[in-house]
C-alpha cells in the first residue's frame, strides 16, 4: 500500500491504493465520514482524507461501528492535542476488549458443547458397528 506520496487521489486512485471498492469510499463519503474536494464532477481526495480512510478501515477492521468510528473522527478534529481522542480511544479499546473476550467464552463454550456431541456420535456408531459391521460402515460413510 506504499506509494509516492500525492498531495491529492482520484477515487480511483486512492480506493486501488487502499485495496477497496470506489463503492466503499461513496459510502463512507454518504456516511459523513469523508469529505472529498470537488474539481468540477470529480471526487479529489487530499491526504486528510486519505489518513481518515486509513483510520475507517482500521476501525472496521477491529470491529468498530459506524458510530464509533463517527464520534473518534469528530474528536480528531476538535481536539489538537489529541487528549480527549486518546481518552475516546481508550474507552471505546477497552470496550472492543470487553466484548471480543465474552465472544471468545461463549466461542470455548461452543466448542466444549460440540466436541461432546461430536464424542457422542462416534461412540453411538462404533456400538452399532460392533453390533452390525456392514450398517455400520454404510453409516459412517454417509456422514463423511
Amino acid at each position: 500500500m506504499q506509494q509516492e506520496e500525492h498531495p491529492f487521489h482520484t477515487v480511483t486512485q486512492l480506493a486501488a491504493e487502499l485495496g477497496v471498492t470506489v463503492r466503499t469510499l461513496h459510502f463512507y463519503e454518504a456516511q459523513g465520514l469523508i469529505a472529498p474536494e470537488r474539481a468540477g464532477n470529480t471526487r479529489v481526495y487530499t491526504q486528510r482524507e486519505r489518513a481518515r480512510m486509513i483510520l475507517i478501515l482500521r476501525g472496521k477492521r477491529l470491529g468498530f461501528s459506524i458510530r464509533e468510528i463517527r464520534e473518534y473522527l469528530e474528536l480528531y478534529d476538535i481536539d489538537p492535542s489529541m487528549v480527549q481522542q486518546n481518552k475516546a480511544l481508550l474507552k471505546l479499546v477497552r470496550s472492543r476488549i470487553q466484548r471480543l473476550e465474552e465472544q471468545r467464552q461463549a466461542l470455548e463454550e461452543t466448542l466444549v458443547d460440540l466436541r461432546g456431541l461430536e464424542r457422542h456420535a462416534e461412540d453411538a456408531l462404533r456400538t452399532v458397528d460392533a453390533k452390525s459391521p456392514r450398517k455400520a460402515r454404510k453409516a459412517a460413510d454417509k456422514t463423511e
